[in-house]
């Protein structure tokens, strides 16, 4: 793509833009699609995360209450057995505020949840809600310690209570760690001699497991499904979004590519239509213009034997013609271009051909000619008739843009080894600004009394014609740069 193009399609208008782009729609609608359904997924995996935890708590919960309560089982047989009918036996009564009672029964507790991953035990009365006993000395002798659940295990229902706390949020540093206790509460029977329970419940066995680190291996769980998850949709979001906005990109591309040769096809064909116009209505006019040419250089002559001196009213008419005859010959050589006819040339002696020809003119405008012409320039296959007029049609323009004088530069060189060529022609004139460096290519637009506006657009027509470009560099009182590159 050449610079005019880019230049030409940042002009585009926005609602042709919008126009093309919605041609696009179909795959807006799956980048949409795409990114919501990545949200989704996430979603769904947080979801997920939050359910598993929630299963797997809740497996470890069940498992740990049947634990406690096999635990608690045995433990009751154990101190009916243990404690209760030997203190009965031996004292008549139980009495736990006896240090003797009291070491004993601690000791059968001990001994049954040794090695087991317990907390406390605690045992409460049956008639009043108090702790008689608990491996906590602390808790001995504390009332109204049993709730709701104590009430349960009263009636003959064993319960459990869980008491914790802590998300995925306590992992991060600085938050408390997270907890969890398991109380189960269960009534403490009176055993057979077979060892089945009694329906006598004389008190409430409360076992206290610590289950903080099962509780924090499914946090961690959490945590890891959560930063997986989130891990592999960052990288799923990344490579969607890098293939969206290469898709774009293309297809923005494609958009601008489009709306650019549909603008290229609507100009040629008014061309096209101008071209026929222009070619109908120059012909019509060459005859007459050379009939008025031929009576005018009779008229002079005549003028000279019968009122000498007066002759240049003739010369007027003639200079005029010739002048409108230059420029139907223009209107003819843009509306009809001519053949490219190619043959190897060596581009430097096309290059000093146009500047001899323009020498005296430059003499006379008092205009410094600086040349730079690389030697290892060969032959290059081109029209020498038709470029000749291109460059012409160049240094013409640079010499009218210096009318008090300056500094015509020109230069050629390769712009990379078996690469195209460059040929710069600068002059020190009084340059342009970027609006009308954008416009000068365009047929017929000139700021000049008596341009056409036509010599560029036919350069850029035969420049274009040998598979090349031109494009200009413009500033206003510094002068202006023409460059010309060839394959």
């Amino acid at each position: 793509m050449t610079e005019e193009d880019s230049k030409y399609m940042a002009s585009d208008d926005p609602e042709q833009l919008e126009r093309l782009r919605a041609g696009f729609m179909p795959f807006q609608l799956v980048k949409y699609f795409s990114f919501s359904s990545l949200g989704v997924i996430l979603i769904f995996t947080l979801f997920l995360s939050w359910f598993i935890s929630k299963h797997a708590r809740k497996v470890m919960l069940d498992q740990s209450e049947a634990y406690s309560l096999l635990l608690a089982e045995n433990l009751n047989q154990q101190v009916f057995r243990g404690f209760v009918l030997p203190a009965v036996v031996r004292y008549g009564k139980i009495a736990l505020s006896n240090p003797e009672q009291f070491e004993r029964l601690d000791r059968i507790v001990r001994n049954a949840t040794n090695s087991m991953k317990m907390k406390t035990v605690t045992i409460y009365d049956s008639n009043i809600n108090i702790i008689s006993y608990s491996t906590d000395e602390e808790l001995v002798g504390k009332r109204g310690a049993g709730g709701l659940e104590y009430e349960k295990a009263l009636k003959g229902i064993a319960n459990s209570q869980i008491i914790s706390s802590g998300t995925v949020l306590n992992l991060l540093p600085g938050t408390q760690d997270v907890h969890c206790l398991l109380k189960t509460f269960i009534p403490f029977r009176q055993v057979r001699a077979d060892s089945s329970s009694d329906d006598l419940i004389m008190g409430v066995i409360e076992i206290t497991q610590d289950l903080s680190l099962e509780f924090g291996a499914i946090v961690q769980l959490q945590r890891r499904i959560i930063l997986i998850s989130s891990g592999v949709m960052a990288i799923l979001f990344l490579v969607l979004r890098t293939i969206v906005s290469r898709a774009d990109k293309i297809m923005d591309k494609r958009v601008r590519e489009r709306l650019s040769l549909e603008k290229k096809l609507n100009n040629a064909q008014r061309l096209a239509h101008l071209g026929t116009m222009v070619a109908t209505v120059s012909h019509e006019i060459k005859s007459p213009l050379g009939i008025v040419q031929s009576t005018a250089e009779i008229l002079k002559k005549r003028i000279r034997k019968v009122a000498p001196g007066n002759e240049n009213l003739a010369e007027i008419i003639v200079n005029e013609t010739n002048r409108l005859n230059n420029i139907v010959l223009e209107f003819l050589d843009f509306a009809r271009p001519q053949k490219v006819k190619l043959r190897p040339v060596v581009i430097n002696d096309s290059i000093d051909q146009a500047l001899q020809f323009i020498e005296a003119e430059l003499i006379e405008k008092k205009i410094r000619l600086e040349t730079d012409l690389n030697p290892n320039i060969g032959r290059m296959t081109i029209d020498p008739d038709l470029f000749y007029r291109a460059l012409l049609n160049i240094l013409v323009n640079a010499i009218q843009a210096m009318p008090e004088g300056g500094v015509l530069r020109v230069r050629t060189d390769i712009v990379k080894p078996g690469g195209p060529i460059a040929i710069e022609i600068q002059d020190s004139g009084m340059g342009m600004n970027e609006e009308k460096a954008a416009e000068i290519f365009k047929p017929f637009f000139t700021d000049k009394y008596k341009g056409t506006g036509l010599g560029l657009a036919i350069t850029k027509n035969i420049v274009e014609q040998h598979h090349g470009s031109i494009s200009v560099t413009s500033h206003e009182n510094e002068g202006t740069t023409f460059t010309i590159t060839l394959p």
